[in-house]
């Protein structure tokens, strides 16, 4: 089935046209932080390297990006998203976006939870770096992380044995 048929990636609960596609397309722009992280992870989802290089900070760009990132996507399957926390920071073109997202990796299920810093320019959300945290503990009566609408342990619990960290 086509990307436009399913639910959004970043979790919005809308299809992916109403939501992700509008800023990876540029025709909306991302007015926070977060909604450019969820736009980042489904960029990564779909392996649209052009947004990912794009929302990368100018400063932190390196020639190298975009192989570096087709690499990493093609071996990734992402699985979940969960946003922690979205906090303006001192200053208002700083903002940090506190997620967790999963991915299945050689049947187990891994976390990168991150502590994203993103700079605001000229009315645009940059992804700057991230802090690396400690994986979360997933509890078996909360939503799944995969967006199912079923609690964790009549989901992806059945891979509980096989949860792995980074």
């Amino acid at each position: 089935m086509a990307q436009n048929t399913y639910p959004c990636p970043c979790f919005s609960g809308k299809l992916y046209p109403d939501c992700c596609e509008l800023m990876h397309k540029g025709k909306v722009d991302t007015p926070t932080a977060e909604q450019t992280m969820r736009a980042r992870y489904t960029a990564f989802c779909y392996g649209n390297i052009a947004y990912l290089v794009d929302t990368l900070h100018p400063r932190m760009r390196r020639l190298s990006d975009s192989f570096s990132l087709s690499r990493l996507v093609k071996k990734t399957r992402w699985i979940g998203l969960k946003i922690i926390e979205h906090t303006q920071g001192d200053k208002a073109d700083t903002a940090y976006v506190d997620f967790v997202a999963f991915r299945l990796e050689h049947g187990e299920i891994k976390q990168q939870h991150e502590r994203s810093r993103f700079v605001n320019v000229k009315d645009k959300w940059f992804y700057v770096d991230g802090e690396d945290l400690p994986d979360i503990k997933l509890e078996r009566n909360e939503p799944c992380f995969c967006g199912s609408g079923k609690k964790f342990k009549k989901c992806h619990d059945t891979l509980a044995g096989k949860i792995a960290t980074d």
